[in-house]
């Protein structure tokens, strides 16, 4: 009979144990980082909870009777009805303020990219001190809020005979927003390498040919931007139409949406339609051009 050796290694069983290759339990490194994330993740759900809902609201009561309203104003809707819808439609001649809205919007667009580009060039490449302070003024007229300059610009239009015009509504969104364009112009035609400039200055081009065949293609990027800023602010803007603007048949959308407003009583069934076909044309436009609009915004926020 062979005897069998019994030793520490291997036990009562004869056979060797493997060792075990698990590693003692350590806390996470990433567990920080993971609950940073998460908190993150709340209060991006949280701030799109406090932009969506507003909105959410605004279309179901928009949907409702005025008596379900006036029942329970944040209550569950028991009753649907697109007349609202129809009566503002016709209330605020839908058609004809928006078209007046669209005609201000797209020749105040045309006006501040062609003014803006203009004179950012030579202020972006002219290193003399006037330059520098012709700048520095476009820059201070950014912080000037309109309120400040309405009446001056009342005076003006009045005497220029351009109340109760498109053209003085244009010039004044001009005035309003070319600080604007030129501060955006400025500082992306700086990050342009003057290579290019030089090479075509060899060729025999001059300052406006060079602008117009090399530098105006790359600002496309940064005109997307700066046209997607101005849209926004001309058709949502209320003082402008409302001041220089008196007769009913050239009055913006929101303009006649505002007509909806009473300082005692406000109608939600009347105002809030109103308002949701105001802001329609706009919205369709970033639906359908959304992958032009943030392309155009992505690549200017970066260098060429």
């Amino acid at each position: 009979m062979t005897s069998q050796t019994l030793s520490p290694e291997t036990g009562t069983g004869g056979a060797a144990p493997r060792p075990s290759s698990a590693p003692a339990t350590a806390p996470s490194k990433n567990t920080p980082r993971r609950a940073l994330k998460s908190l993150g993740t709340v209060l991006l759900c949280l701030g799109v909870l406090v932009f969506v809902l507003p909105f959410v609201f605004t279309v179901l009561t928009s949907l409702r009777t005025a008596a379900d309203v006036a029942r329970s104003p944040l209550g569950i809707p028991h009753t649907f009805t697109l007349k609202n819808f129809s009566d503002a439609f016709s209330q605020i001649h839908y058609g004809r303020s928006a078209l007046n809205t669209l005609l201000i919007t797209g020749l105040s667009c045309l006006s501040i990219t062609v003014l803006g580009s203009l004179a950012s060039y030579p202020l972006a490449r002219i290193t003399q001190g006037w330059s520098t302070w012709v700048y520095r003024l476009f820059i201070v007229g950014t912080s000037v809020p309109v309120f400040v300059v309405v009446a001056p610009l009342y005076l003006l239009m009045r005497d220029l005979n351009l109340l109760d015009n498109y053209a003085g509504v244009v010039f004044v969104y001009t005035a309003m927003f070319l600080p604007v364009a030129v501060f955006f112009y400025t500082s992306f035609i700086r990050s342009i390498p003057t290579d290019l400039e030089e090479a075509a200055a060899l060729d025999g081009c001059g300052a406006l040919r060079t602008f117009f065949t090399i530098i105006l293609p790359l600002l496309r990027p940064i005109t997307s931007t700066l046209l997607t800023f101005v849209s926004l602010q001309v058709w949502n803007d209320l003082i402008v139409p409302l001041v220089f603007l008196q007769d009913p048949d050239k009055r913006t959308v929101m303009v006649n949406a505002y007509s909806f407003i009473d300082p005692h009583t406000v109608q939600p069934t009347t105002l809030f339609p109103a308002a949701l076909l105001g802001v329609l044309p706009l919205f369709l436009i970033f639906v359908f051009l959304q992958r032009h609009v943030v392309a155009g915004m992505s690549a200017g926020a970066v260098k060429s």
